[in-house]
C-alpha cells in the first residue's frame, strides 16, 4: 500500500535561489518548483502544501501558529502517513520544539532544512528532503513526537541544536545523541523519546524575551523587557544557573510584578540546580520565585514558558 506524505513547505535555504555576487535569495522557490529538482521517492505520494516563504529569521509566533494550524489539518486526514516542513535552519530547532510541545499525535512530524542551497555544489538539499519523506512514511516513527531529519540522523526537537553556520553537519543534540538515521531509505531508530509533554493553544501567545547573564551584567535589559509587557523571561545564566548580583534587583522586582522568569544555563550539557548560597546563585533566585529551568536551552525554554503562560495563570515550577 502507498504511502502518503504531506510536504509543507516555508522557505529557508533550503528554498533559495542565487541571485549573484554571492547571495542569496532565502525562501525564493515554491514547493512545487522545490519537489521538481529532487528525485523524491516514487513509492511514496507527496502532497505539496505551499504555506509561506521567508527567511527562518522572519519566523514568529504568529507564523509558528499558522504552521502548527496547517500541521494539523494535514494530520487530521486518515490517508496521510506523516508531515515533512522545510525550514531555514537559523530558527529550524525553535519552530521544532514549538511543534513539538504543541502537537499531540502520534504520526510523524519531520522539520528539515539544508545548509547549502540547491544550486551549490556538494548541495544537501535533495538527501535532506528525500530522507525527511522515508522518516515521515515510517511506522517506527510513530510517537516520536515532532523531530528534525538533518544529513541521514533524526534528532528530538527539545535537544536539537544548530552547531554550525555552514557545515552540513549543522545540528547536534549534546549529551543526547540522535534518535537514529536514514540509510539508503531505511529508517532505523535506537532510542525513542520517554515523555512527550503537550500543552494545547487556544490563545495568543505572550511575549517572553530572552536575557543572558554574564560578568558584570545589571539589571537595564530586565528593565526594558519589564516595560515592553513581556509576560515572561528567560535568563541564560552561568554553569548551574547563575546570575551577576547587580542583575537580582530587577529580576526581583520582575518577579513583584507577576512576572515568569525561568533559569537555564548557557552550557551545552547539564541541568540548572540550587548549589550555591550567594546574590545570584540558583539557590538564592529560586528562593525569590525563579523557575529553574532543567535542562532546556533558553530558547526552548522561551517556547515552553510562553506556551504555559497561554494556558494557566501561574506557571508552576514543576512543569519545568
Amino acid at each position: 500500500m502507498m504511502k502518503k506524505v504531506t510536504l509543507i513547505t516555508t522557505g529557508g535555504t533550503i528554498a533559495s535561489k542565487d541571485i549573484g555576487g554571492g547571495l542569496l535569495s532565502s525562501g525564493a522557490l515554491s514547493g512545487e518548483q522545490l519537489a521538481a529538482l529532487c528525485k523524491l521517492p516514487d513509492d511514496i505520494e507527496i502532497k505539496i502544501v505551499d504555506l509561506i516563504q521567508v527567511p527562518s529569521m522572519f519566523m514568529d509566533f504568529e507564523k509558528m501558529s499558522v504552521l502548527r494550524a496547517a500541521v494539523l489539518n494535514e494530520l487530521n486526514d486518515e490517508s496521510v502517513s506523516g508531515i515533512v516542513i522545510t525550514h531555514g535552519t537559523d530558527s529550524l530547532e525553535e519552530t521544532a520544539y514549538f511543534l513539538d510541545v504543541t502537537i499531540d499525535n502520534k504520526k510523524p512530524v519531520i522539520v528539515t532544512g539544508s545548509q547549502r542551497s540547491p544550486e551549490d555544489e556538494g548541495t544537501d538539499v535533495y538527501s535532506n528532503l528525500r530522507n525527511s519523506i522515508y522518516a515521515a512514511a515510517a511506522e517506527i516513527l510513530k510517537d516520536a513526537g515532532t523531530v528534525a531529519v538533518f544529513n541521514e540522523r533524526i534528532y528530538s526537537a527539545k535537544y536539537v541544536k544548530k552547531v554550525h553556520a555552514s557545515n552540513l553537519q549543522g545540528f547536534h543534540s549534546f549529551g543526547y545523541g540522535y534518535l537514529g538515521i536514514i540509510d539508503n531509505g531505511v529508517v532505523n531508530i535506537y532510542q525513542k523519546p520517554v515523555n512527550h509533554e503537550c500543552y494545547p493553544l487556544e490563545h495568543p501567545l505572550p511575549r517572553v524575551d530572552i536575557i543572558k547573564c554574564y560578568t558584570g551584567a545589571d539589571g537595564f535589559l530586565i528593565e526594558a523587557a519589564v516595560q515592553a509587557s513581556a509576560k515572561g523571561i528567560v535568563l541564560e545564566g552561568a554553569g548551574r544557573g547563575q546570575a551577576a548580583p547587580k542583575m537580582v534587583d530587577a529580576i526581583q522586582a520582575a518577579l513583584d510584578k507577576g512576572i515568569a522568569v525561568v533559569m537555564t544555563t548557557s552550557a551545552e550539557e547539564g541541568h540548572v540546580h540550587p548549589s550555591y548560597s550567594y546574590v545570584g546563585s540558583g539557590h538564592d533566585l529560586m528562593s525569590r520565585g525563579v523557575i529553574l529551568g532543567g535542562d532546556f536551552d533558553s530558547k526552548k525554554a522561551r517556547i515552553k514558558l510562553a506556551v504555559l503562560l497561554s494556558n494557566f495563570e501561574e506557571v508552576i515550577q514543576d512543569l519545568f
